[in-house]
């Protein structure tokens, strides 16, 4: 209750000071200012084609790059700091920046596995980023982001049962144009966020494009004992930075006529600290993580967590207008190769023992040797405005990539019990994908339109075992009746239609039905564990929706407002057995409803203020599913509120709990956003600005299963930013990120107790100027 008074009071306290400066502005000076009244209108490409915003009938949040540059401004993962920005959006990882995992209206992955799939697809600049490295590809000099919610199987394929994250950068211009941001804040955090382009020759120009971000490390590890595979301890500052360095050019060929041409690569070099778990920071029958101090570890492995991961990508667009149609092609290229080690038990095992002994150890560390992922897709589609309009197009896609689990007998020094050079595994795996689709739109009447879409898609995986972990004498211990190579296939249908009402210049009304569909997925990584692969069947989502979308006011008030309910067949989702390695199955079905709100305001001349709210039910359904419960050495280790069983698992008696009618985890109940910003008029054409932000999360459960401990409630962080803008495009501001420091828990790990955390309070100053 405190939390939420405080963001009300906020609000309010904005809104009062906002009243009373609005009251002060010279007839002068708001003559001199040259901010627009209206919200005006906003351009997207959800439906492959560039629409208005409040014409679309697909639910869409829409987050312009100036929002997000500021919400990321103390150096935070751009991608992660999406979480609650926009309603039914939600971003976690335990793995790190390379590693971000994303749910819409609740639907994700809680799978930290390499090769697991999400059921959120990520296009960047028309490109479809599916490994989970390459959806870890940083945002920058970003014209906009936008979140499809609901199925979008129709035109943009298969693990897109939750729905799109679409980034679009930038793009070259005919006229000189730059930006850029810089901040500096606590923590030594830099980020440079960059872009200039323009002209080079008649029909050729360029846009180039930068992110350097970094932080030096924060975070002690106090641990002085042995370290078993000579990790250095104690010390100062060992552990919490990075360096995330990032480019991008772009090259556009448009020569008078019909063609454009468009050409773009881009490389990141990431070198920084993976996910730290601060073992036993949950104690048992609570959630309060407040006496855990955030930046102090006790590390006895694992060398201070290194992740280190090189990634190149390249695409070409082009486009042949050919009179009445238009025929696009999109080819795209990534590569990428590194690795991610933690100390996976978050804790010194010394510190925690067992009957006198020590206990709980846990280290472990993926690589990707390489990754190469093709996709081409081609799309032919009527031009302008017409009563009936249509697009059809085919999408092939080829991902391959090595990949190798590390498990901590690999990392022990000589002579340590139970070291051992081969306790690690080698996989290939393949996904292959093609597609047929088509989309067609009719005008009824003038106002109403009737919009439908077909795909047939194919997904085809396999992994192959080509090193099984063996023993220190070099024995395969993989078991004998395990299939070393697995391949899954399946070809299924998706579809949706949609009926939109222009029910007056202002108001949009519209319904949509959809069905989509997520491929089969096998877990390797098992096999590090001597155990076979675990697979699991495709998941189908049919999904409904109503909405409206309005611009009232004379332009000074958006307000969209959508509600939908959804059901998943064969959900797939991830547990874990006995050795705390992941492990797939399928569940009958999850069922879900909710709602979201979206608007904007500007009551007054220079000042907008922002709102978002999303609500969501969800439920697993199958008495017949049991998720193994938080356990170590045989004991359960938290406050399970689920009907338990106990069964055998390895040989030893494992305690099991039935998650019917649990919520789908990592789907909050509720998140509210809100932001707002003030722009006083100065004398010289410039302004003073203030402006804040801020996000509250409802009941958010992290497990399968319901345990007292493992579930945050009312997580809450702002922001806030005073500065100068000059007449001539600069500004100068102080600002501050999670300006309370709300330590916030956003993960766990359940059989050390173990805590993830929020990024820390960051209090800087930036600078940015743009021209054109």
């Amino acid at each position: 209750m405190l939390k939420r008074a405080l963001l009300g009071g906020v609000v309010i306290a904005m809104g009062w000071s906002v009243s009373a400066a609005a009251q002060e502005v010279s007839p002068a000076a708001a003559t001199a200012q040259d901010e627009v009244s209206g919200v005006g209108d906003i351009t997207v490409t959800a439906e492959r084609r560039e629409e208005n915003l409040q014409r679309v009938p697909v639910s869409v949040g829409v987050l312009a790059g100036e929002d997000l540059r500021t919400i990321t401004a103390g150096g935070d993962d751009t991608l992660l700091s999406l979480a609650g920005r926009v309603p039914s959006l939600y971003v976690e990882t335990t793995t790190g920046r390379i590693f971000p995992r994303f749910y819409i209206r609740g639907l994700g992955n809680i799978d930290f596995y390499l090769g697991a799939s999400q059921p959120v697809s990520i296009i960047q600049d028309d490109v479809v980023l599916e490994h989970v490295v390459l959806k870890s590809n940083p945002v920058y000099d970003v014209r906009q982001v936008e979140v499809l919610r609901g199925p979008q199987g129709s035109l943009f394929g298969r693990n897109t049962t939750a729905g799109i994250i679409k980034f679009d950068s930038i793009a070259p211009s005919e006229t000189w144009q730059g930006r850029a941001d810089t901040n500096y804040g606590e923590y030594n955090s830099v980020s440079v966020d960059a872009g200039i382009g323009g002209p080079i020759a008649n029909g050729l120009s360029f846009r180039a494009s930068a992110l350097v971000q970094h932080r030096d490390d924060w975070v002690d590890n106090t641990f002085a004992g042995a370290t078993p595979d000579g990790t250095r301890t104690p010390r100062k500052d060992a552990m919490g930075g990075f360096d995330d360095r990032n480019v991008r050019l772009q090259l556009r060929v448009a020569p008078e006529g019909n063609f454009s041409m468009d050409f773009l690569a881009h490389a990141r070099w990431y070198e920084g600290t993976s996910t730290l778990f601060h073992r036993g920071a949950l104690k048992r029958g609570s959630r309060d993580v407040s006496a855990e101090p955030r930046n102090r570890v006790a590390y006895d492995e694992a060398q201070d967590n290194p992740q280190k991961y090189d990634t190149y990508g390249g695409s070409v667009r082009s486009a042949l207008d050919l009179g009445g149609v238009t025929l696009s092609a999109i080819t795209g290229y990534e590569t990428t190769a590194g690795f991610s080690r933690g100390d996976t038990d978050g804790g010194a095992g010394a510190l925690y023992p067992f009957n006198g002994v020590a206990n709980g150890f846990g280290q472990s560390q993926g690589n990707i040797r390489d990754l190469d992922q093709i996709s081409q897709e081609l799309r032919l589609a009527s031009n302008g405005e017409r009563r009936f309009s249509w697009q059809l197009g085919a999408y092939y896609f080829d991902s391959r990539d090595i990949t190798e689990f590390y498990q901590r007998g690999f990392f022990l020094n000589p002579g340590v019990a139970g070291a051992n050079p081969n306790n690690y595994v080698r996989l290939r795996d393949v996904n292959t994908s093609w597609a047929f689709f088509g989309q067609a739109s009719f005008k009824i009447t003038p106002e109403l339109t009737l919009t439908a879409g077909g795909r047939e898609t194919n997904d085809t995986k396999k992994t192959t075992l080509l090193q099984a972990s063996r023993t220190a004498a070099g024995a395969d211990q993989f078991p004998a009746t395990a299939a070393r190579r697995i391949r899954l296939s399946d070809t299924t249908p998706s579809w949706d239609v949609s009926l939109g009402y222009q029910a007056n210049r202002d108001v949009y009304l519209y319904a949509r039905a959809a069905r989509g569909f997520r491929g089969p997925t096998i877990q390797g990584r098992s096999a590090v564990f001597n155990s076979a692969f675990t697979t699991a069947d495709s998941e189908t989502i049919t999904s409904g929706e109503v909405g409206f979308k309005s611009q009232l006011f004379n332009d000074t008030l958006r307000f969209n407002a959508t509600a939908f309910a959804y059901r998943v067949k064969d959900i797939q989702l991830n547990g874990n057995d006995a050795n705390g390695n992941g492990v797939l199955f399928n569940a009958d079905k999850a069922d879900a409803y909710g709602a979201e709100f979206e608007a904007e305001l500007r009551p007054v001349r220079n000042f907008t203020l922002s709102a978002g709210v999303s609500l969501l039910h969800s439920e697993i359904k199958d008495d017949r599913v049991y998720a193994q419960v938080c356990a170590l050495n045989g004991q359960v280790v938290c406050t399970v509120e689920n009907p338990t069983i106990t069964r055998p698992l390895f040989g030893a008696p494992t305690v099991f709990a039935q998650i019917d009618g649990e919520p789908l985890p990592n789907a909050p109940e509720y998140n509210v956003n809100l932001a707002a910003r003030y722009d006083l008029p100065l004398g010289n054409g410039g302004k003073a600005f203030l402006s804040t932000d801020w996000t509250l999360q409802g009941y958010t459960q992290f497990t399968l299963y319901r345990a007292k401990e493992f579930a945050a409630n009312g997580n809450f962080e702002g922001g806030l930013r005073v500065g100068y803008a000059s007449p001539d495009g600069w500004e100068i501001a102080a600002f501050a990120r999670n300006i309370t420091n709300e330590k916030n828990l956003k993960g766990v790990i359940e059989n050390y107790m173990a805590a993830v955390f929020n990024e820390p309070r960051i209090i800087g100053i930036s600078l940015s100027g743009r021209f054109n």
